[in-house]
């Protein structure tokens, strides 16, 4: 009997700047304030979930004539929301509340973390950077992966972004999400 411990797991990593560039900060709460503490950037970092149509377009990606568009230059998009409920992101096919429209991979993405034979090699990157006027939303809280713009689209991967994030019209946010593929 043969038997694999591979996996798909995957990281996001979520960074809001003011207008001047500069990555912004958390407001101190109670506890913070209370113990003097230094304020928290607002660089948020949080595994993610492959879904069950990330699943399904992997596999896709296998056979001889995929059906299922790739999440790829062409095809990638990712889009927030402030809907994170916690219940079955599994299932999730898109984020649970938009806002904001569908944002593209910016140009160089995706890539792989190394070349072919190097470390790295099974690791992939995508990143998409919203600009300044792009959104203008309080408590965003969940990212969706997606293989287009459309309610067609497939999701993925998932994830939560805790704490939430408030993002001004006058803010960035950049959103770098790797997954890594492990056979064992």
């Amino acid at each position: 009997m043969i038997s694999s411990k591979g996996k798909v797991r995957g990281q996001i990593t979520v960074t809001v700047r003011d207008c001047n560039g500069k990555v912004k900060y958390y407001k101190n709460g109670f506890w913070r304030t209370l113990f003097n503490l230094p304020r928290k950037p607002m660089i948020i970092k949080h595994h993610n979930t492959i879904t069950n149509q990330g699943d399904g377009m992997i596999a896709d990606l296998l056979i001889s004539n995929p059906t299922q568009n790739k999440v790829d230059a062409t095809n990638g998009y990712m889009r927030v929301g402030t809907g994170w409920t916690g219940t079955t992101p599994k299932n999730n096919t898109g984020v649970n509340t938009p806002t904001g429209s569908f944002k593209k991979l910016d140009s160089t993405y995706p890539k792989t973390s190394g070349e072919f034979g190097a470390t790295g090699q099974n690791v992939v990157l995508y990143r998409t950077s919203f600009a300044a006027g792009d959104l203008n939303a309080n408590g965003i809280n969940e990212v969706a992966l997606m293989n287009g713009n459309t309610s067609a689209a497939k999701c993925l991967a998932y994830a939560q972004i805790t704490p939430a994030v408030n993002v001004t019209s006058a803010d960035s946010l950049q959103i770098d999400w790797l997954i890594t593929f492990n056979g064992a």
